[in-house]
């Protein structure tokens, strides 16, 4: 059986087991899922066969496509040390996720549906506590805001009383803080027509799903920061910090 386990944060999650779905469903593996319940709450059904095999083999950056690739595959999968953060396959998994059918369940699971198409909203995500020493700063989230024609504005944080968050609402006094739970964060955040991110997966996770938004992010060196190419989106407006 080809297995997923906890590997990090849930973005880290979907990423993971969403790439080894889309493998299974071409080949019709029998998967076990972490998280299998959150990602079904999303509107994202991950594949699980028929086929179990004696042997296993090892599903990482390298290989992804190639063994997507084969023609017909006679092993089990072990992917649980790797991320697949790849600008190419994050890139693949992106467009699955925006193909007609996987968009339609992801709108129609959403209880915010009713919102696509109909704000000027702007949603920031900004993360820190683990990470907060690699956090853009309030001036990246400043700066991108005054871009912005807007009407509401939206904070999403793992902590609210950071100094950060705190200089965000010190310019901007009418924000409001959202403390939704992280599959009901994702849901929110995407339907607001503008949406900027920080660093991380999560972050790019609440980026994938805006399927209507005008999507911003701040610059990164992949191999300087602990994620992978995850934001290089085309379309997507990245920002200097």
């Amino acid at each position: 059986m080809s297995t997923t386990r906890y590997n990090g944060g849930l973005g880290n999650q979907i990423i993971r087991n969403l790439a080894l779905s889309l493998i299974a469903e071409k080949f019709d593996l029998q998967v076990s899922y972490y998280n299998n319940e959150m990602l079904d709450e999303l509107g994202i059904k991950l594949f699980s066969g028929n086929h179990v095999f004696n042997n296993t083999i090892t599903l990482d950056d390298d290989n992804y496509f190639s063994i997507y690739n084969y023609h017909v595959l006679e092993n089990n999968l072990d992917l649980n040390f790797n991320y697949f953060q790849t600008q190419e396959i994050t890139n693949f998994l992106y467009n699955y996720l925006h193909s007609d059918k996987i968009k339609s369940n992801i709108i129609d699971k959403n209880p915010f549906n009713d919102r696509y198409n109909t704000n000027k909203d702007v949603f920031i995500h900004v993360r820190l506590t683990d990470a907060a020493h690699n956090n853009p700063g309030a001036n990246y989230y400043i700066k991108t805001i005054k871009s912005i024609e807007y009407n509401n504005l939206y904070i999403s944080s793992d902590d609210k009383t950071h100094s950060i968050i705190q200089e965000i609402i010190q310019h901007y006094p009418n924000a409001e803080i959202i403390e939704y739970n992280e599959i009901k964060t994702f849901q929110f955040g995407s339907t607001c027509k503008n949406v900027i991110l920080s660093h991380g997966t999560f972050s790019a996770i609440i980026g994938y799903l805006s399927f209507f938004s005008d999507v911003h992010y701040p610059e990164f060196e992949p191999g300087k920061i602990w994620h992978g190419d995850v934001f290089s989106i085309k379309g997507w407006i990245e920002h200097h910090v």
